[in-house]
């Protein structure tokens, strides 16, 4: 009997032994000692299902062989167990324990990249590449999806025929030196399926790699090159008069004792804050009054883990591009180091920032303030991760919204699902030293609510338009002036389909500056996630069915969105809302969560 093996007690023998021909009823224990050089030469007549087990971290064969001999003997050979043969099967077991137990290592996961697609399409796949200025390399993906297929189809293929024949030829009665003959060329057969099988591994996995690098396709509605390239959709409001000189934000929260910068330098590094006195309340006005907001349009309310496996970051799109990275390592080696990494390799050596106790790798190409630019223009969110292990500190909520669904497949009747959740985020991203990202605008640590929905393919366009909506809602009634902009193609960060920014004036910089941004990522992130939904069944809109007369399951679009970034927002209220007495009014809306707080006032001294 031929039957998939999926549990780590029979991987041992899954490429050794046809567990069939061991444990059948109908064979004799004279058969046994054919059984070992079978278990030692012949191919399996099973495929193992994936394992986050290992086939290298396998036990000694005489340990595996010994329980199949055991349980062989206890059902046809012995009527009670052997003392020997049971301890033999104790070994095992404890070394099962002690041994695979301890060697688990992360399983590997594969995006379902529609990689037939990607070939049939490769000159719009081309020419989206280069309007993204990605560095993904096409022409390695196709020629590493056509080897692939190559040893797929014919070179394993063929071997696993010529296999079955020998197979075949073993059930008949045959002399022994023409089944030794069949054995030996059974071994030569398994021998260069194995080598074929680990090269077709080593194929896949490379595909895998480089297919991920590839962003995905954009809007024809996007505008084509940089930021200055980005269309702009809506102008709303208007900027307000001041009668007196402006105050920044940064000198608004020392003078009204907001905000402390310098002790939080001392305990944390540049780019840290404590929050104090009215502006508390503030960040917790902002974020009650956006979830409140959110929720009475149709969204759940979450409050996402803040520490997340590597793998979901990677899934949902947050992969490598250019010489740059998006996952950045902390190292406690020193006060406060944060190293680069690409691909797990330390690429350069530090660079030491303004603040003296920090240091930023930079790429071997790029100097210190080009590195910071360039991952601020390609919306990459470096993240921190934890050392030694496989997990990260979140740079957005939407990556463990994302993985809440992950590897699923939910009804079209639950369709659409729409989140707000509120998590703390942090980004290794700071960039240079500078009145552009003064004070609060770029930080490490801060709060965000975020949106996201999951819905079908067709839908994802009209609740794009919603998403933005809906931020245009609320910041309209905190009194903003904002502008929306529609993200040209280099913009884009790899998984966006389409991306509307919000960028809101800040007096006291004198600039727009964003505050919010809606992405549609169509299938990217789901493909990855393994989150698709079963369409209802129906002959008109799904004339395809697969088993039980149910339609095959379709990937989900998703979407996500910024409700509310704190710190921007802390930014624009206490500029916009700051009077000539140095004191700052509190919007109306946010009131009711602040106990009533109308006005922040100077501290007497």
């Amino acid at each position: 009997m031929g039957f998939r093996c999926s549990s780590p007690i029979f991987r041992p023998l899954s490429k050794t032994l046809t567990l069939g021909l061991l444990l059948s009823p109908h064979k004799q224990s004279s058969l046994l000692p054919l059984l070992l050089p079978r278990a030692l030469s012949a191919a399996p007549a099973f495929q193992p299902t994936p394992s986050p087990i290992p086939d290298d971290t396998g036990l000694p064969l005489s340990l595996s062989l010994s329980l199949y001999i055991y349980i062989y003997k206890c059902m046809y050979v012995y009527t009670s167990p052997c003392p020997f043969d049971f301890f033999l099967f104790l070994v095992y077991v404890l070394a099962i324990v002690f041994g695979i137990l301890g060697s688990v290592v992360k399983p590997q996961w594969k995006a379902a990249i529609d990689f037939k697609w990607i070939r049939d399409n490769k000159a719009a796949v081309a020419v989206n590449v280069k309007n993204r200025n990605s560095n993904a390399n096409l022409e390695l993906v196709l020629d590493l999806y056509e080897r692939m297929l190559n040893v797929q189809k014919q070179e394993v293929e063929r071997l696993r025929a010529e296999r079955n024949v020998v197979a075949n030829k073993m059930k008949g009665k045959l002399e022994p030196s023409e089944r030794q003959k069949l054995i030996e060329e059974g071994k030569n057969l398994k021998e260069g399926l194995v080598t074929l099988e680990e090269d077709l591994l080593k194929l896949t996995d490379e595909l895998q790699q480089e297919a991920q690098r590839i962003p995905n396709m954009t809007h024809p509605e996007v505008p084509v090159g940089g930021e200055d390239c980005s269309a702009l959709r809506k102008m709303i409001g208007s900027p307000r008069e001041f009668g007196f000189p402006v105050k920044d934000h940064v000198q608004l929260g020392k003078d009204l004792d907001l905000i402390e910068f310098d002790a939080a330098a001392e305990v944390s590094g540049s780019k840290f804050y404590y929050l104090k006195n009215e502006a508390v309340l503030l960040e917790m006005a902002l974020i009650n009054w956006t979830i409140t907001e959110v929720m009475r349009r149709g969204f759940t309310p979450l409050i996402t883990p803040e520490i997340v496996r590597s793998s979901v970051v990677e899934k949902c799109g947050f992969q490598p591009r250019g010489e740059n990275t998006q996952v950045c390592r902390y190292v406690a080696e020193s006060n406060n180091c944060i190293f680069l990494y690409t691909h797990g390799a330390l690429v350069t050596t530090g660079h030491q920032c303004s603040d003296h106790n920090q240091i930023i790798t930079c790429h071997l190409n790029h100097s210190h303030h080009e590195l910071c630019n360039s991952l601020s223009q390609s919306q990459l969110y470096p993240v921190y991760s934890i050392e030694g292990s496989d997990q990260c500190l979140i740079g957005t909520a939407e990556i463990p919204v994302g993985g809440i669904h992950m590897d699923s497949i939910l009804t079209e009747s639950a369709l659409p699902l729409k989140y707000v959740a509120y998590s703390h985020c942090f980004r290794t991203e700071a960039g240079a030293a500078g009145t552009a990202t003064r004070g609060l605008y770029r930080v490490h640590q801060f709060s965000k609510v975020e949106m996201f929905i999951l819905c079908r393919p067709e839908e994802s366009d009209s609740y794009h338009e919603e998403l933005i909506g809906i931020e245009e809602e609320l910041f309209s009634s905190l009194g903003f002036h904002f502008k929306t902009l529609d993200m040209a193609s280099v913009d884009l960060g790899a998984p966006a389909y389409r991306k509307f920014d919000v960028e809101a004036w800040m007096p006291g910089l004198g600039r727009f500056g964003e505050i919010s941004s809606a992405s549609n990522c169509t299938d990217y992130q789901s493909r990855r996630l393994g989150i698709r939904y079963r369409p209802e069944a129906s002959s008109s809109t799904n004339p395809q069915k697969g088993k039980g007369n149910l339609a095959p399951p379709q990937f989900v679009h998703t979407l996500n969105a910024t409700a509310c970034a704190v710190p921007r927002m802390m930014i624009c209220l206490l500029e916009n809302y700051q009077q000539e007495d140095g004191s700052v009014v509190v919007p109306e809306p946010l009131r009711p969560f602040t106990g009533g707080l109308g006005v922040i006032t100077p501290k007497s001294r």
